[in-house]
């Protein structure tokens, strides 16, 4: 049997519950117990620790295990202004599911009407330096500033999802930011994140089943194509090196990368 396109997992899970006794449930017991060490260690080791979700399929893996832990861990996510409606919706499905506070950053009004009076309000689309542009007023600077006072932040990354993240380990220092960064989920297969949340009965972000294996603001991601790379349908126009919103990689990465033969 050939192995399933990401966007195809969603629309197969959306009709099938596991049995609890198969290979499948083993499976989601093992990666959570690898992964509730994972968390408990990060916890034990840093005084304030923050965790940025996208509400994305790995981030619902996080949350599930943080809300299901109890972890002092603070969660919050990026709500850009230019989000696709279901992912507003998603942050109330999240905290009501869960019953956990969740701190929702939003952009700095005066920088957003700085960047559309210069680019224009779609300009990213027009350069490289406009997407960056717009992706620093509306992620980087709100990110910023919900990691002020804590020494280390989680993410949902994982090695599978990009060639910027091929080398990804378990844990990082930030030197942007000056602080531990850690990527629990960086081995995790992307079977291994579907069938967590399928087990689980985690929430599933509604795009997913419209086929978005990466979950971005409304006019810069699309759906993937069958045969398509995960990362396809965010910054669609750019080169595949180029598809960091500067979260999570320098500028100096990406240009190394975009040197490479």
């Amino acid at each position: 049997m050939t192995k399933p396109e990401f966007w195809e997992i969603p629309v197969r899970l959306e009709h099938h519950t596991a049995n609890p006794e198969s290979g499948q449930h083993q499976q989601v017991a093992l990666k959570l117990t690898q992964l509730t060490e994972r968390l408990t260690a990060i916890t034990q080791q840093h005084r304030v620790v923050k965790f940025a979700t996208s509400l994305a399929a790995e981030d619902m893996v996080l949350t599930d295990a943080i809300a299901s832990l109890g972890l002092p861990i603070e969660i919050f996510t990026l709500n850009t202004g230019r989000l696709h409606p279901t992912g507003v919706t998603m942050i109330d499905t999240v905290q009501a599911h869960y019953h956990l506070p969740m701190t929702v950053m939003t952009p700095i009004a005066s920088e957003v009407e700085s960047y559309i009076a210069q680019f224009g309000r779609n300009g990213f689309y027009d350069s490289q330096a406009a997407k960056k542009a717009c992706c620093d007023v509306r992620k980087v600077q709100p990110l910023n500033l919900a990691l002020r006072g804590c020494d280390a932040w989680l993410t949902g990354q994982r090695r599978e999802q990009a060639v910027t993240r091929s080398e990804l380990v378990l844990e990082e220092f930030d030197t942007e930011r000056q602080m531990a960064k850690f990527n629990p989920l960086f081995d995790f297969t992307q079977e291994d994140i579907w069938a967590y949340l399928l087990v689980r009965q985690v929430p599933i972000h509604p795009l997913h089943h419209q086929g978005y294996p990466s979950i971005g603001c409304d006019p810069c991601t699309r759906p993937v194509k069958k045969g398509e790379d995960i990362r396809a349908g965010r910054w669609w126009w750019l080169l595949q090196e180029s598809k960091e919103c500067g979260l999570h990689i320098s500028d100096e990465t990406i240009q190394e990368l975009q040197s490479k033969p």
